[in-house]
């Protein structure tokens, strides 16, 4: 598809905003044409703070599935929102969405794109080729393939990006990632990020329910829509009762749609990529990682060839950098081990942690230097604490006195601060802050980040590197060894891995 837009300075205007002689040509009132990609699930929590906002209107819907429209629109009445969801233009494929937008027929500034992984790419990548910015949920995308062409679509079209890791406007995030960029904590040579996911079907039984005869299409459901770039197959619907009692949180009733895609290698990349985004964030940004150099999976549970792992603990290690917040400073190669599979690491590692809080908390990241360590509480960066060495107990990093020194330089969001005092999980982090900066980078409002050289703290600059990073650990979750990746060159030393760099992509779902 052609675009008849160009590219201004990424995240210092939005390219549909800017027309001749520089002034905006929003939608009505100058708000921001939203078009929403996944209208339910997490869909629903990614559109409805951007409507909320009064800085855009929804102008556009897609979903494979028509009931999830019915069902957002159920969810907004009991929610008692003011919204009828239902006079907005809908699709359930998202090219036919892609094309009125291209023929003209649509006019569309900014997307939320939030369906299941293996999709991510397709769409986003289409909507940037048309000057669209983008706001894309974790994990971005689902292949180092497709990481390294949505990067080169985005900067060659100069569009803004924030990936979904709304953690990411939390102050306690931002004030502790400062605090880890200062020093204090000395050299830093090992990380610990653990997770309690994945709370739906893994390994062996997820595989299982793959088997057997094709079910019938639910009616509302455009199951080649919803299979997107992916090898045809067999729509499956409800889980076997044998198999039922897997799934701690009762979601996944079925076997694919509409939530436990993301267990299986052709649709999305398991606990280490529905989390990661979210609990390494703090120490990606705090210790200035970049390069994955390699990646092993040194302990694994019920491997197979369809679905990812029930548990595992994977060892990825980061080259040595230059500092660009400490000029002149050199940072020592890091070794970063993920548990998934509700493990955590052994708390003979951590006394301070488990002094403070009688165990080792159920997610979190733990960050261990010469001369100090901080604890990630959660999944998001809204708990973090601290200790210096010879400290038995971690204490709040607000209220530690070695970070009164440290130099306040990470802008905070003010929509975002207070939710992280009196609420946790989900709900807190969906707090508008994320989601506003997305549209006011677009209208060119905010600072300008110095880690992502724009107006959104998880643009490409930063999402990049990050997803590099976990791609290449869910790539060593699948392949056996130890694999060197060179990043630029994006190959592996195994040829098993290299074979599945590239996404399968579909006859008709090329992009």
């Amino acid at each position: 598809m052609k675009s008849s837009r160009r590219g201004f300075i990424r995240g210092l205007a939005g390219i549909s905003a800017v027309g001749a002689g520089g002034c905006f040509t929003f939608g009505k009132g100058g708000k921001i044409r939203l078009a929403a990609v996944g209208v339910g699930g997490k869909g629903f929590s990614d559109w409805l703070p951007m409507l909320e906002s009064g800085k855009a209107e929804l102008v556009a819907l897609c979903d494979a599935d028509k009931d999830q429209l019915f069902q957002a629109q159920a969810r907004l009445q009991k929610l008692k929102k003011p919204y009828n969801i239902m006079k907005i233009p809908f699709f359930q494929d998202y090219r036919q969405l892609i094309d009125a937008i291209a023929d003209g027929k649509i006019k569309v500034d900014a997307m939320t794109v939030s369906t299941p992984d293996h999709s991510h790419a397709a769409i986003a990548i289409s909507a940037m080729k048309l000057g669209i910015h983008v706001y894309v949920q974790k994990p971005l995308v689902r292949t180092l393939g497709e990481l390294d062409y949505f990067n080169k679509v985005a900067r060659d079209y100069g569009v803004i990006t924030q990936l979904g890791n709304q953690g990411s406007a939390l102050s306690s995030m931002r004030r502790c990632t400062e605090i880890v960029q200062s020093g204090v904590l000395g050299d830093v040579t090992e990380v610990h990020v653990w997770t309690n996911r994945p709370v739906w079907p893994q390994g062996l039984k997820a595989a299982a329910t793959t088997k057997g005869p094709a079910m019938a299409i639910p009616s509302t459901l455009d199951w080649s829509a919803w299979l997107s770039v992916a090898q045809d197959r067999p729509y499956r619907g409800k889980i076997s009762s044998e198999l039922k009692g897997y799934d701690p949180w009762n979601l996944c009733a079925n076997v694919y749609h509409p939530f436990s895609w993301r267990a299986f290698y052709d649709f999305g990349c398991g606990a280490f990529g529905d989390m990661a985004c979210h609990t390494m964030n703090m120490a990606f940004r705090g210790l200035e990682l970049g390069v994955v150099s390699s990646a092993e999976c040194v302990l694994i549970e019920e491997k197979n060839d369809i679905a990812y792992p029930t548990k595992s603990t994977v060892k990825l290690v980061y080259a040595a950098r230059d500092s660009k917040v400490r000029p002149g400073v050199k940072l020592p190669e890091c070794t970063l081990y993920w548990y998934d599979g509700n493990q955590q690491p052994s708390a003979d590692i951590m006394p301070e942690v488990v002094n403070t809080f009688k165990k080792v908390p159920q997610t979190g990241c733990y960050i261990i230097g010469t001369k100090g360590c901080v604890i990630m509480q959660d999944d998001y960066g809204g708990k973090c604490a601290m200790a210096l060495k010879g400290e038995k107990t971690v204490l709040d990093v607000f209220k530690h006195e070695a970070t009164a020194a440290i130099e306040r330089r990470i802008p905070f969001r003010l929509d975002a601060k207070d939710s992280l005092a009196v609420k946790s999980g989900a709900a807190a982090v969906s707090a508008d802050g994320h989601y506003v900066e997305f549209l006011d980078a677009i209208n060119g409002d905010g600072p300008v980040y110095a880690e992502t050289n724009s107006r959104c703290y998880a643009d490409i600059d930063y999402s990049i590197p990050l997803m590099e990073g976990i791609l290449v650990g869910c790539m060593a979750q699948r392949i056996p060894g130890k694999l060197k990746w060179d990043a630029k060159a994006q190959r592996f030393d195994v040829a098993a891995a290299n074979e599945l760099i590239k996404p399968y992509i579909r006859k008709g779902f090329e992009f």
